[in-house]
């Protein structure tokens, strides 16, 4: 099967979406099917204000149409809610064409967080955009329960994985050696590490408040840094990193903290628990699913609604748990769980188009 992604989501930006796309057409193409992408790249863009890093396409319904007609796919998933998103959906609808579509990002709280824009009104956008569709594919069991008490229907799970190989735990002497490599990583210890997008929404402020022995890392770049930067000079800001250089930051860190309050599920969540960190974090969505279904005797992190009580407990957690409960988070498994999503809409779809034949 040949399936196009339509997603606003790409590079150059580095986020949870754009990882998950990416493994799942590098697994897809083993399991015996092919992925392509209508990308902001197909089109000339402009940068999204406050977020020049996020380019937003320039199309038209007729652009976006002749594109998905180049591709040529038997199946259409779109993966945001952006202006590519938007008018995919409108080919689709227009031409009668089955699609599915995920929901990566709890935007009404993003929106509400950088202004009062009514939680509401958001929702009822977003259900009107995603209730079109065939299935919708979410994260974890507590997204797709929230999202089921708002009304949105078909509800399909797609859970994430993680790179075991990259992000995994190393000895001491590794980590003296990645030190040599890399000296801001040699901190007064413990060191807490949060990594991922700095803005407003990932509440990133809760974690540098914190009254905290050692030292904060902070890895990743947005709108928020220069302020929060700023307001910490104790806390060591490295900004964007990736591969190899990203992994050294995991491996150099004793707890990560993940502050957001926001978010779907966190793959930055399994990366650290592959490289052997315990996590500490608030008691919501995304933690709770990850951290929450760890075996009760063998805890992997510390949820609390008092963030300094979780990081400091988290400090008693060993790496080996974290790392073996990391493991169990497959790529592979999860592009299976996509492809079968995929199946399964078309099938019930064709099957509704019959009945009403």
């Amino acid at each position: 099967m040949h399936i196009l992604i339509a997603t606003d989501a790409w590079a150059p930006q580095v986020n949870g979406v754009v990882r998950s796309l990416e493994h799942t057409a590098r697994e897809a193409a083993s399991l015996g099917a092919r992925i392509s992408f209508l990308t902001p790249q197909d089109f000339r863009t402009v940068p999204m204000p406050t977020y020049p890093e996020v380019r937003l396409a320039l199309a038209t319904r007729a652009m976006v149409a002749r594109r998905m007609d180049d591709i040529g796919a038997d199946f259409v998933h779109i993966a945001t809610e952006g202006p590519i998103g938007v008018l995919a959906r409108r080919v689709c609808l227009a031409r009668g064409r089955v699609f599915t579509t995920s929901y990566h990002t709890r935007f009404p709280e993003y929106l509400a967080a950088r202004a009062p824009v009514p939680r509401a009104l958001s929702y009822a956008w977003l259900r009107r955009f995603h209730n079109a569709g065939a299935g919708i594919m979410v994260a974890t069991p507590t997204i797709e329960t929230e999202l089921k008490k708002r009304g949105f229907l078909r509800l399909l799970p797609w859970s994430r994985g993680v790179d075991s190989e990259l992000f995994r735990p190393r000895d001491e002497a590794e980590r003296a050696a990645d030190r040599l490599v890399d000296p801001l990583l040699d901190l007064p210890r413990p060191i807490f590490l949060y990594v991922g997008r700095v803005a407003v929404e990932k509440n990133i402020g809760a974690f540098l408040d914190l009254d905290l022995p050692g030292s904060k890392l902070v890895v990743g770049d947005g709108p928020a840094r220069a302020e929060l930067q700023a307001k910490h000079p104790e806390a060591r800001f490295l900004g964007l990193r990736e591969g190899e250089a990203l992994a050294r930051a995991y491996a150099a860190a004793d707890v990560f903290v993940f502050p957001s309050l926001t978010d779907t599920f966190g793959i930055v969540l399994l990366e650290a628990l592959a490289s052997g960190l315990p996590v500490a974090a608030f008691p919501v969505a995304g933690p709770l699913d990850v951290i929450g279904s760890a075996p009760a005797g063998a805890p992997v992190g510390v949820l609390d609604n008092d963030l300094r009580r979780a990081a400091l407990a988290a400090l008693e957690i060993g790496r080996d748990a974290p790392r073996a409960f990391a493991l169990r988070h497959d790529w592979r498994a999860c592009t299976r769980q996509f492809l079968d999503n995929v199946e399964q809409a078309q099938t019930a779809a064709e099957r509704t188009r019959a009945l009403a034949g």
